[in-house]
């Protein structure tokens, strides 16, 4: 799909997030989660049905689009967007490979909320490194140990979750 797509499609997603906010439910997660990202207030049975509308929208979605999709909801530091492109990931971790391993290094590391770090961890980044290979799960592993010795706590708390489900 073009990148002209792809971004008409992440814009559709933030409008109908934005349409589907509340206020309160923002000052709710505000209360949470923490100060340091937007929050719109849309719930996560909206992110769910606008994602699922999207890709109806673009059925042939393959691996770059995908990855290429996330990258752009996450680029905006915005709770509803970070938790749609975990869900986009999570729907789509069939064609996920190891070397995504990579992107979704940078995601843990912009962050902000100890909360979507361990989201990712838990429901894209550990079942991918599960998913693996007898070829590839060396290098995922490789990759989490790495992130567990380091210091950065968000890598550090992801590589702890990856670990624990392993």
């Amino acid at each position: 799909m073009a990148s002209q797509h792809l971004g008409e499609a992440a814009d559709a997603i933030d409008e109908a997030l934005q349409y589907e906010s509340s206020w309160q439910r923002a000052e709710e997660h505000r209360a949470r989660f923490g100060d340091g990202i937007e929050y719109y207030g849309a719930s996560v049975g909206a992110i769910r049905a606008t994602l699922r509308d999207t890709l109806r929208r673009y059925p042939s979605l393959a691996h770059d689009d995908i990855t290429a999709l996330s990258s752009l909801l996450w680029s905006a530091p915005v709770y509803e967007r970070r938790l749609a492109a975990i869900i986009l990931l999570q729907g789509n971790l069939s064609v996920l490979v190891v070397s995504d391993l990579t992107r979704l290094e940078g995601f843990l590391r912009s962050s902000i909320l100890p909360d979507i770090a361990v989201g990712l961890a838990h429901d894209v980044i550990g079942p991918l490194v599960r998913s693996l290979g007898d070829r590839d799960r060396p290098r995922a592993d490789t990759v989490v140990a790495r992130w567990a010795r380091g210091d950065d706590p968000l890598l550090s708390r992801a590589a702890a979750v990856v670990d624990a489900r392993s």
